[in-house]
């Protein structure tokens, strides 16, 4: 597999990730039926791409960008979905956070 494809199938478990997680309030305890089969298939999904990953992008670089990405997706969604406005402490953080995936990947020894 290439380090484009690699990229690629982590780009989809970031996005099958962060569906999964915003639906996951809508699910009300796994109460309500369509909302937790989105969520249970995003989920498998997300885990089975970034097993994909794995295969070519070290562990820590790939956790590093799937988690670091998706909780910045995830908080742009939920100020979308449900006015969940980050403030400033919050937003600074997220800031770090872009800061370390950089950093991370800057010298990953990807290939």
């Amino acid at each position: 597999m290439s380090i484009i494809v690699a990229y690629l199938f982590l780009s989809i478990a970031i996005v099958t990730e962060v569906i999964g997680t915003i639906y996951l309030r809508d699910t009300e305890g796994f109460t309500r039926l369509t909302p937790s089969i989105i969520t249970a298939l995003s989920y498998a999904a997300s885990f089975y791409f970034i097993s994909l990953t794995l295969k070519q992008i070290p562990v820590a670089v790939s956790y590093a960008i799937w988690s670091g990405v998706g909780l910045i997706l995830i908080n742009i969604f939920a100020s979308i979905k449900y006015d969940q406005t980050p403030n400033t402490i919050t937003t600074v953080g997220m800031g770090f956070i872009i800061l370390g995936v950089v950093l991370v990947n800057f010298n990953s020894g990807v290939d």
